[in-house]
C-alpha cells in the first residue's frame, strides 16, 4: 500500500538518531499520521480483509509510534499540550483497534482518514514555510512519497477503485509534492550558508 512511507519513517528515525535533533519536524504532523494509520488498520482488521491487503499498515503504525516516541525523547521537556493529545489517544486506540465502536462511527472514521493524512501534512508544510527550512526532512524519501502517490493514482484508476481512494492519492501528490518543492527551494540557501561558514 505505502511501501515508500515505510522507508520514509525508517529514514526519519535514523536521521533523528544520527543528528540527535528534531529540528524542523512538526510533532503534530507525525502524531496525526499515527491516528490515521490506527484508523486504517482497525478498519482493515474488522472488515475481514486478508493480511496481504493491509499488512504494511501494521509496520507503518509501529514505525510511526516509534518515530513519535523518538521525537518526544528529543523534544524534552514535553509541554502539557503534548500530554493532552497523547493520553486520550492511548486510552481510545485499543478500543478502536478492537472494533468496539458503533459501525456507523467506524465507517465515518475510515472515511476521515484521507482528511487526517492531508491535515497531518499541513503543520509540516507551514513549519517549513515559517522556518524557510525543512530541517531534518529527507529529499529522497519525500520524492519517493510523491512518486508513490502518483503511481497509486494510475493503479487505482486501472483497478477501478472507488473515487475516495483516487482522491486520497491525489491529496498525497499535492501534500508530498509541496514538501518536496519546499526541500528544493530551501536547500540552496542552506547550502550557501554552510559554505560561507567554512
Amino acid at each position: 500500500m505505502r511501501s515508500s512511507n515505510i522507508f520514509y519513517v525508517i529514514s526519519e528515525i535514523l536521521k533523528i538518531l544520527k543528528h540527535r535533533s528534531v529540528r524542523g519536524l512538526s510533532l503534530v504532523a507525525f502524531e496525526l499520521e499515527v491516528v490515521g494509520y490506527t484508523i486504517a488498520l482497525a478498519y482493515c482488521l474488522h472488515t475481514g480483509l486478508p493480511f496481504s491487503a493491509y499488512g504494511e499498515l501494521v509496520f507503518l503504525l509501529i514505525q510511526a509510534i516509534i518515530l513519535v516516541a523518538v521525537i518526544y525523547y528529543f523534544s524534552q521537556p514535553l509541554g502539557i499540550s503534548t500530554w493532552i493529545r497523547a493520553v486520550p489517544f492511548c486510552a481510545i486506540a485499543p478500543t478502536v483497534l478492537a472494533g468496539q465502536i458503533d459501525p456507523i462511527l467506524f465507517e465515518a472514521l475510515y472515511l476521515s482518514q484521507h482528511a487526517i493524512f492531508f491535515i497531518a501534512r499541513v503543520p509540516q508544510i507551514w513549519k517549513n514555510f515559517s522556518n524557510k527550512s525543512t530541517g531534518e526532512l529527507s529529499f529522497l524519501t519525500c520524492f519517493m512519497n510523491t512518486a508513490g502517490s502518483l503511481v497509486r493514482v494510475f493503479t487505482s484508476i486501472q483497478e477501478k477503485a472507488p473515487p475516495s481512494v483516487v482522491a486520497g492519492s491525489v491529496l498525497g501528490i499535492l501534500t508530498n509534492g509541496t514538501i518536496l518543492t519546499q526541500i528544493i527551494i530551501y536547500l540552496k540557501p542552506q547550502v550557501e550558508k554552510e559554505k560561507k561558514a567554512e
